[in-house]
Parts: C-alpha cells; sequence; structure tokens
C-alpha cells in the first residue's frame, strides 16, 4: 500500500471536518485533504458509515449543491461495521463473473467510461445500504466497480412515490413522524410552509 494509503487519506479527512464544523466544504479541497487519491469520496463515506460522523451532502439539505459537504457537529452518530468476510467477498465476486453489475466492466481492463484511463477496481456493495437496514448476506451484496459503487450509496431498485411514501409515513408512529417533518424542516427550510 502507498503512503498515501486508506487509513491516512481518512484520518487526514477527518481532522479535517473536525477543524471545519459549520462550514460547506467543496469535493476538490476534500481531495486535496485527502492526498490526491482518486478514492477521497468513498474515504468520506466511511467516516459516515464507519464512524458516524453526521457529513451532511445534497441528499441531506437541499441549499448544498452536489459536491459540497457540511459537518454541523462533531458528535457522531450510528456507525455500521464492515463485516463481509473474504469468503463472501470471494463468493460474490464470482457470481457476478468479475463485472460490474451495473455498466458491465469487468476487474482489470480499461474502464471505459473513465477519462483517465484507469482499470477497473471492482467493490462490493450493498443492494439495500445497511444505513437502510440491509444485510451482508450474498443475496444483498453485488459487484460494482469504483465508478459505479462511487454514485450509488443508498439507492436502492425502487424508489417510492408520493402515495407509497405517505402510506408509509401515516402507519409510522407519533415520534417517527415527528422525526420525519424535521428531517423535512432541515432539508428544505426556505420552502413555503416549513
Amino acid at each position: 500500500m502507498s503512503p498515501k494509503s486508506k487509513g491516512g487519506a481518512r484520518d487526514r479527512l477527518r481532522q479535517y471536518f473536525l477543524s471545519h464544523i459549520g462550514e460547506v466544504l467543496d469535493g476538490n479541497t476534500l481531495r486535496e485533504v485527502a492526498g490526491g487519491i482518486s478514492e477521497w469520496a468513498r474515504r468520506v463515506r466511511e467516516l459516515r458509515n464507519e464512524e458516524g460522523l453526521q457529513i451532511l451532502t445534497h441528499n441531506d439539505r437541499n441549499t448544498l449543491a452536489p459536491g459540497q459537504y457540511l459537518l454541523e457537529e462533531p458528535k457522531p452518530g450510528p456507525a455500521f461495521a464492515r463485516d463481509i468476510s473474504k469468503e463472501t467477498r470471494a463468493l460474490v465476486l464470482d457470481r457476478n463473473g468479475f463485472t460490474c453489475q451495473m455498466c458491465g466492466a469487468s476487474a482489470g481492463e480499461t474502464h471505459p467510461n473513465d477519462p483517465a484511463g484507469r482499470k477497473v477496481r471492482l467493490h462490493i456493495s450493498h443492494i439495500i445500504d445497511k444505513s437502510n437496514g440491509g444485510a451482508d448476506t450474498p443475496e444483498n451484496l453485488r459487484a460494482l466497480c469504483s465508478l459505479c459503487n462511487e454514485g450509488s450509496q443508498n439507492v436502492s431498485a425502487m424508489r417510492p412515490d408520493l402515495r407509497q411514501l405517505l402510506v408509509l409515513i401515516r402507519r409510522a408512529n407519533r415520534a417517527d413522524q415527528i422525526a420525519a417533518l424535521k428531517w423535512l424542516k432541515q432539508k428544505y427550510p426556505s420552502e413555503p410552509g416549513t
């Protein structure tokens, strides 16, 4: 592993976020902080998922543009351990024919959609993300290349439409309904009626 290893980049990003609490940070700056590694966004996701840092993106707050990040407080939220065994990884890669299940790129070849011409690196990705209750079972795992995996976090095969979403909210208990309302008000602070 190079001197700019995974742990080193993640440590640098963690320290940078913690020293810039409440500031909107952009992806280019974070790439530099991570040492210019191509997988800096993956390290940010690890900080969110594995360490529980509440790093917000445009998916969480509509005032943030794509590529902007915000850590509002240093207190971590729930974290998710990485518990996929090497045997399960090998099974999923073999089952998926060592190809990305989104774009079809094969491990080791030059990626057809990467302008830098880098080789395809495969990752094991959850179909239903752990943060949404997905398990580390082979049935919920698939091989994705690094390009497809960067854009797939918390994306499931089917998104609920408004009717389905309202049914779920109506069926939820009062505390969860209020929590959803608070989240919506945070995400859309300038919308009428919030």
